[in-house]
């Protein structure tokens, strides 16, 4: 029973989305580089933090991956946007 009501609030929900106006080429090209920003930072910091991740050990290691991370995730906003 939760189930169906889920999904009809979700297909009404997007049926009432697909009614709204169209978007003006000045907002899907907003849009475009707001994802490929997101994009840069996210896939640097998933390398940068995959690449902290080989090196040290214990905490000393956890520190190496989140520092890579946002190190990455700085660099690859830097480059994306």
């Amino acid at each position: 029973m939760k189930q169906k009501l889920v999904m009809l609030l979700l297909g009404t929900a997007g049926a009432l989305a697909a009614c709204g106006p169209a978007p003006t080429p000045q907002q899907q090209a907003a849009r475009q580089h707001e994802i490929a920003c997101l994009g840069g930072t996210l896939g640097g910091a998933l390398i940068g933090g995959a690449i902290g991740n080989q090196f040290g050990g214990g905490s000393g290691k956890t520190i190496l991956t989140a520092a890579g991370a946002a190190a990455g995730g700085f660099e690859g906003q830097r480059y994306a946007c």
